[in-house]
């Protein structure tokens, strides 16, 4: 099955996620989309709700019928909300599947804390000790050898690109890591709220989930295997007035003496070879619209020699390597295919 083409299925195809899952399986040259699945409008064609997709190669949204489902894929991609995928995917995987979840239920490794940030019953232990999560330029190893990946929060996956080489070597205080991030809107998702109202976020700039995000232990679990010890994190969201992109501004105490130069060498030595994580010069700083519409992470840095500090920004699409285009770079590894496969685009600029 390696060398040959594999049949996808898409459940919960009419968020944001699922829609973009489709626009970029449809130019993978190894998949073809078996079966799009939405419970709430599952007989509809997709194009009723997203006019820009006229030529998938499934007409109908289907319903959500596991077995059936399950005869005519060889992946299912869960781009379904907390709490659903958990029922979920123990069938597809039951069925012989290889799954690729999307949301929060299998990313973190304790049921207390899942509990106490997603507010829940968290998922049957045994399923959350199979997955692998999906940090594809740190866990691609393990990756490749599984049938169920845990796919990584947006906010989570920007961030700890741009903090997991410094915390593994040492080189900042994992205690003292703040990190501040802002995402565009449609991190929110499709369901209408006040707070995605256009006169809501129009013109405003606003903190949400201060404390309180439930991207926040991912965050920790992650640095903490970097630094080998527990860490804990100031993590503080935004939403701005954008569409795509997410932004984490990042800021570490050094424990010794480090320059630009020594950063970028430190990063392109770790993230050498991985060809979505690009790492700017001395003195250049990256911006969400360089990677609008695409797999890229840009990360750059400034030390501080007057306060001891290291600035890292990071940037990504939220959509595509905070959600989707990550979930595909996964599947190519799963597959032991080129990790780019499908995902070899420019940003759409300006």
């Amino acid at each position: 099955m390696n060398s040959s083409n594999i049949r996808a299925a898409i459940v919960g195809s009419t968020g944001y996620g699922g829609v973009e899952l489709i626009r970029l399986l449809q130019s993978h040259p190894k998949v073809t989309i078996s079966s799009v699945i939405s419970s709430s409008t599952a007989g509809m064609s997709i194009a009723e709700g997203f006019p820009h997709l006229t030529e998938i190669h499934t007409d109908l949204l289907d319903d959500l019928n596991v077995e059936a489902i399950s005869a005519k894929a060889d992946v299912v991609f869960l781009a379904t909300p907390h709490g659903v995928s958990m029922k979920l995917a123990p069938q597809f995987l039951d069925a012989g599947l290889k799954v690729i979840d999307l949301s929060g239920d299998f990313r973190l490794e304790s049921a207390d804390v899942y509990e106490q940030w997603y507010k829940h019953e968290p998922a049957h232990a045994a399923y959350v000790e199979r997955a692998v999560y999906g940090l594809a330029e740190v866990y691609g190893d393990k990756v490749a050898r599984t049938d169920f990946v845990a796919n990584p929060g947006c906010f989570t996956t920007t961030s700890l690109l741009g903090l997991y080489p410094a915390v593994k070597a040492g080189w900042i205080d994992p205690d003292s890591i703040i990190i501040d991030a802002k995402s565009g809107v449609s991190g929110a998702g499709r369901g209408a709220s006040l707070g995605t109202h256009y006169s809501e976020i129009n013109e405003n700039f606003k903190a949400y989930k201060v404390n309180k995000h439930q991207h926040t232990p991912e965050i920790e679990q992650v640095l903490s295997e970097a630094a080998g010890r527990p860490v804990v994190t100031t993590f503080t969201t935004h939403l701005v007035p954008m569409t795509r992109g997410i932004m984490a501004t990042m800021y570490g105490k050094l424990t010794e003496k480090r320059t630009d130069a020594d950063f970028v060498e430190l990063y392109r030595q770790f993230y050498e070879g991985r060809k979505f994580v690009r790492v700017r010069p001395e003195g250049k700083w990256p911006a969400t619209k360089e990677t609008y519409g695409t797999n890229y992470c840009d990360i750059g840095f400034s030390v501080d020699e007057r306060t001891g500090r290291v600035t890292i920004i990071s940037v990504t699409d939220n959509l595509v390597k905070g959600a989707a285009g990550q979930a595909i770079q996964n599947l190519n590894l799963m597959m032991n295919w080129d990790e780019t496969l499908g995902l070899q685009f420019s940003p759409v600029y300006p």
